[in-house]
């Protein structure tokens, strides 16, 4: 995107740069949800991180964790928050296509490429139907077959706040 000087269609942008924040939280946060030992400790470390903002951190990362520190609560949150995101994820992202409908996205050259374009339908759609369903066969068959596959070892001892990870 900066590459290309995408940063200068700034509702485009910072629907972007706001859908890249949401997709990560959704991630740490479903990161947290087997609490095992290195969810626990990923869930205290990066939420003490929101602990540097100035006069409410203390008070953003006691609301977090609906406590005094991470525990059943926090897991509770998160999971409210792991079900919730992903609806605003998809608000944000058809935002985001309306803006690129109506500005267009950027290529390398800087060049108007309007005589260049072809039809998204059929072309385009039948295309992205196809990764689709390979993306979904293959995780399916992921998930199916190894679905620790991807997992920390670590996650598998039961979370203990006693035991850090080594």
């Amino acid at each position: 995107g900066l590459y290309y000087g995408s940063y200068m269609y700034k509702e485009t942008w910072n629907i972007g740069v706001i859908l890249l924040f949401l997709v990560m939280a959704t991630a740490f946060v479903g990161y947290v949800l087997p609490w095992g030992q290195m969810s626990f400790w990923g869930a205290t470390v990066i939420t003490n991180l929101l602990s540097a903002i100035p006069y409410l951190g203390d008070t953003l990362v006691q609301w977090i964790w609906g406590g005094f520190s991470v525990d059943k609560a926090t897991l509770t949150r998160f999971f409210a928050f792991h079900f919730i995101l992903p609806f605003l994820v998809a608000g944000a992202s058809i935002i985001h296509l309306l803006f690129l409908h109506e500005t267009g996205s950027n290529n390398p050259t800087g060049l108007n490429s309007n005589p260049d374009k072809i039809p998204f339908h059929p072309y385009y759609s039948y295309k992205d139907l196809l990764g689709l369903l390979i993306m979904l066969f293959l995780l399916i068959i992921i998930s199916l077959l190894t679905p620790n596959l991807l997992g920390d070892p670590e996650n598998f001892t039961p979370a203990n706040p006693l035991v850090t990870p080594p």
